[in-house]
């Protein structure tokens, strides 16, 4: 009765392990994020002044053979900041993707409800889809492309900028729509970075 017992607890023993590893097996490590961060927080300085600011809720990083990247599926927000470090950019987005490759080369995806604001000239951007080309400094689209400022509304498929969208050229534009008298005595205000007159007391 014993030996029934101890073989029928060896034999439950071996069934449940091999049932483990049959799991185990079936495991995609390429599919599997090697490191999740909850509520990242990045900055960037340079002699000590900020130059960007980025924040996601998730973000998660994969390996491969080939290629090594960040995913950041509950969405991404960037701020670019100026010389004097004031804030010029904010780049937001649904999802993001961050790619880094064996030769060295690194490439920015954002997508799904891009927004790009230049605070300072009062541009905002709306597309789809964002490549941010670090090297070169420029974010650029194929997408369509909603643009409105101060001086009207441009809608085209394509566009390219400096990474901080100063200077923004759409391409292929219809559709569009410019203001050509302005009051010459309005005054361009940046509400972001203003401070204000200091309060008597």
């Amino acid at each position: 009765m014993k030996m029934t017992a101890t073989a029928a607890a060896v034999a439950f023993i071996v069934y449940s392990c091999k049932g483990k590893l049959g799991e185990a097996d079936s495991l995609n490590i390429g599919e599997t994020p090697v490191q999740t961060v909850d509520d990242m927080f990045i900055v960037q300085t340079e002699n000590g002044k900020i130059q960007m600011r980025a924040e996601a809720p998730r973000m998660e990083r994969y390996e491969n053979d080939s290629l090594s990247y960040e995913l950041f599926p509950a969405g991404f927000e960037v701020f670019g900041y100026t010389d004097d470090e004031k804030l010029e950019t904010e780049i937001v987005a649904d999802r993001a993707r961050h790619l880094k490759y064996e030769d060295g080369r690194e490439s920015w995806e954002a997508y799904g409800n891009v927004v790009v604001k230049n605070l300072m000239n009062q541009e905002v951007m709306e597309t789809d889809t964002l490549y941010w080309d670090q090297e070169n400094e420029k974010i650029y689209t194929h997408c369509y492309v909603r643009m409105y400022s101060p001086d009207g509304f441009a809608q085209g498929y394509g566009m390219e900028s400096d990474q901080r969208a100063r200077h923004s050229k759409l391409f292929n534009t219809f559709n569009s729509y410019a203001i050509v008298v302005q009051d010459s005595t309005y005054v361009l205000r940046d509400s972001v970075n203003f401070i204000g007159p200091l309060q008597k007391k």
